[in-house]
């Protein structure tokens, strides 16, 4: 019987984790980001994410070094719930995953019209008041099916392709730095926050989960790490890409809010680009921004393609839905099954065109905390340590709050009805192949 292959090393897995969270989202929804809680009150809320969301990072590190299975968030409630509750608890993570694929696959056409508007043309239909131009949805369309081959042929491949894009993007990003401090100024940072201190930091917090979410990627691809890696490393990988991941982020809007004048910025697409386009008078910073922005957006899409197809595949050899999913490449030993699947269906979620990118943050968000939440609730039934009980607790906090902010209609921000029924689909749909691996 085919086994996964054993070729990943602690790099690897920072790399992926690290790829998994940082895409294009600075490019892409910075004056979103701005809207929330202006350049001091978004990058609080990213930088204060980051910190909140170390406990639970020690709980995945803990649960991935004593049971390193691609399940996950689904085995490790297992140890402790109901099969039921467990299926629905990787169910709903394997969406924060596998939502970010089409998204990234949808950025990949907006970014590629900002240079070349000649791809806004030939508009198929409307969704939303947004159109889904052919020449864009093509363009997404070739690049689930390079990433799809890539992953299809080996995991080293995808390693090594993760590697050099989380390099080039952590070069260049550091070159933005050095261009912002050169030419920014203070007073483009007034007024410092959108609303009061507390709601902004507070609706930016809200969106934290869903572009955080990947440091918890690492331990999908347990299974393939090489036989000489020591399970101390996963813990390091998943610290120092949720660290550095969070510092990206949180970075990437001083950096935009010291270049340029933040309010005039709000309302307009590609702010990031528009921002040092302004500050320096040039066309080339843009150029430099979208390189950087076109790497990000390889290494999220891939990352996150490799997570949710593991995820799906793990859910397969359970068969707790179709063991079709489980299948094992006998030459690649890769998930061949499971990685066509999510590529037809980021396919399918790519028709939904610019619709897509606002709102799926928020569904994304909520995935992300209950995943958090059940994880760290299982990992305190079963640890024994006062020290470990302790953190756990944070982390147990942390996601609960994080949790209650998209469902709770006090808070701002919360889950419309748009995004409770995308959830109850997806709910619906694993509800649907969980009975059909039963019958």
């Amino acid at each position: 019987m085919p086994t996964l292959a054993r070729k990943l090393r602690v790099i690897d897995y920072f790399t992926l984790a690290f790829g998994t969270m940082v895409g294009v989202g600075w490019l892409v929804l910075m004056d979103d980001w701005l809207t929330r809680g202006g350049p001091l009150g978004a990058a609080l809320g990213f930088a204060l994410g980051g910190l909140l969301l170390l406990p639970v990072g020690y709980v995945y590190g803990q649960w991935v070094e004593r049971l390193p299975d691609a399940a996950s968030e689904a085995a490790y409630t297992a140890q402790v719930f109901p099969p039921i509750v467990s299926f629905f608890t990787g169910w709903v993570m394997l969406l924060a995953y596998f939502i970010v694929c089409p998204w990234e696959a949808v950025a990949i056409g907006k970014i590629a019209a900002y240079i070349f508007p000649s791809l806004n043309s030939l508009a198929l239909y409307t969704i939303a008041g947004q159109p889904v131009f052919l020449p864009r949805f093509l363009l997404g369309v070739a690049m689930t099916a390079f990433l799809a081959a890539l992953n299809y042929r080996g995991i080293r491949l995808s390693a090594t392709f993760q590697n050099w894009t989380a390099a080039t993007v952590l070069v260049l990003f550091v070159a933005l730095l050095g261009i912002s401090g050169w030419r920014g100024a203070t007073t483009n940072f007034h007024p410092l926050f959108r609303a009061s201190p507390f709601v902004s930091i507070v609706l930016t917090l809200q969106i934290v989960p869903y572009f955080l979410t990947g440091f918890e990627s690492a331990p999908k691809c347990a299974e393939e790490a090489n036989p000489e890696f020591k399970r101390a490393g996963y813990m390091r990988a998943i610290a120092a890409a949720l660290l550095i991941g969070a510092s990206f982020y949180a970075l990437s809007i001083i950096a935009v809010g010291y270049i340029a004048p933040w309010p005039s910025l709000i309302g307009k697409r590609f702010a990031t680009a528009i921002a040092f386009e302004n500050a320096l008078d040039a066309r080339w910073p843009v150029l430099l921004i979208l390189v950087a922005a076109f790497f990000g957006l390889f290494q999220c899409f891939n990352g996150n393609f490799v997570a949710s197809s593991r995820l799906l595949f793990a859910y397969g050899r359970r068969q707790t839905v179709p063991a079709t999913f489980g299948r094992i490449h006998e030459k690649f030993q890769t998930p061949s099954v499971a990685i066509l699947s999510i590529a037809a269906a980021t396919i399918i979620g790519l028709l939904l065109g610019d619709a897509l990118l606002v709102p799926v943050t928020e569904v994304g968000s909520m995935a992300s905390a209950f995943g958090w939440l059940a994880t760290c609730v299982s990992f305190f039934l079963v640890e024994r340590n006062l020290r470990s009980r302790a953190l756990t607790t944070l982390g147990i906090l942390v996601a609960f709050l994080l949790l209650l902010m998209k469902l709770i209609p006090a808070f701002p921000g919360h889950f419309s009805q748009a995004e409770w029924l995308a959830l109850a689909v997806w709910l619906g749909l694993g509800a649907a192949l969980h009975l059909r691996s039963k019958m």
